[in-house]
């Protein structure tokens, strides 16, 4: 049976009575085949049966007379006399003491992963049964899948069940039975010590890792590293799609823009020429001049000038982005007259030439 210091000894506080919901220690005086008697000492006779006997059967079965065991106390006073006890209660109550231990001392946890739904993985620790979200996992093991698939999500999280992870205990409520893992914060550390090997303004040659709606990861150094390239650092133009720009496996290099705790930035277009540098030999206020429209929002439409040159049009131009979307249609070409040029800030504004 598990045992505890912090549970109570039979030679102290002899004289205080015990409370429902205490820990402590007896001898087995005798058993049958549905109720086993404790010897508590000062405080009496214990017993555990009908459920908590059943609960734990394959456990108590094994005792003989006279052998210790760890109890937790349900009934300081039951109507036939005696204090009902409880063994699985008391395993719990010890475990999640040694869990809360295992939080104080920041203990890396290894576990065997059982299962996995939508949000994440299933296993347990010390019997208890744990849950690691998507969103805790490593970047190794995240699942990069494009468009955010519930069902793809789910198989790429099923290829981890039967593994061996390295984790943390991120939330710990008994009362509410929750236990929360972290595989993300067994590498932070490590990650961040690493990335004082490296600056803002460093090229870094990397292997593209994962492609997503949002951007690309890119894994780079020595070390393995990886860092997102977002879309709108990919290219000076407006990018739909990152497949269209990088491939996954493909060797690029990249440009270190930011480095934030455990999170590296990366750019691509930042190894690229900048073409708004030069803009005022070709561009200025007044010109009219043809361009595609290439994408709606809601705050305007976005006009393809040059091969990396866009600007806006916004929706107050024409009233209402129905009526924009009624005007003009998305690969088609028109008539624009230059409102604004801001090199500095990659904007220029439109409005439809006379």
């Amino acid at each position: 049976m598990i045992k505890t210091k912090k549970s109570i000894n039979l030679q102290d506080n002899l004289l205080k009575p015990l409370k429902i919901g205490e820990i402590i220690e007896g001898n087995v005086i005798s058993g049958k085949h549905s109720n086993i008697f404790i010897d508590l000492g000062a405080w009496g006779t214990g017993v555990i049966y009908g459920k908590e006997f059943r609960e734990a059967e394959n456990t108590l079965k094994k005792l003989k007379a006279g052998s210790s065991i760890t109890v937790k106390v349900i009934d300081s006073d039951n109507e036939k006399g005696y204090i009902e006890l409880s063994v699985k209660q008391a395993d719990k109550e010890i475990t999640w003491k040694k869990l809360q231990q295992k939080v104080e001392d920041n203990e890396i946890l290894t576990v065997k992963i059982l299962g996995a739904n939508k949000g994440g993985l299933l296993t347990e620790v010390e019997g208890l049964p744990a849950f690691l979200p998507v969103s805790q996992l490593s970047r190794e093991h995240y699942p990069r899948v494009s468009g955010a698939d519930k069902m793809k999500i789910l198989e790429e999280l099923k290829k981890l069940i039967g593994q061996e992870l390295k984790v943390k205990i991120l939330d710990l409520d008994k009362d509410e039975e929750k236990f929360i893992l972290s595989e993300k914060a067994t590498e932070l550390e490590e990650i961040k010590k690493t990335l004082k090997n490296y600056k803002v303004g460093d090229v870094v040659e990397g292997i593209v890792t994962g492609i997503v709606d949002f951007g690309v990861f890119i894994k780079f150094g020595k070390e393995s590293l990886e860092g997102l390239v977002h879309i709108s650092e990919l290219d000076w133009q407006l990018i739909e799609n990152p497949a269209n720009v990088v491939e996954s496996g493909q060797k690029i290099k990249v440009k270190i823009i930011d480095i934030t705790e455990d999170k590296a930035s990366l750019s691509l277009k930042a190894l690229k020429k900048n073409p708004w540098e030069n803009i005022g030999k070709k561009y200025k206020k007044g010109d009219v001049v043809e361009g595609k429209v290439v994408k709606f929002n809601p705050f305007g439409a976005f006009v393809q000038l040059s091969a990396r040159i866009q600007g806006l049009i916004h929706v107050s131009e024409f009233g209402s982005q129905q009526a924009m979307e009624s005007i003009i249609k998305t690969g088609k070409k028109y008539k624009f007259k230059i409102l604004t040029i801001e090199p500095s800030n990659y904007k220029m504004t439109l409005q439809m030439a006379k």
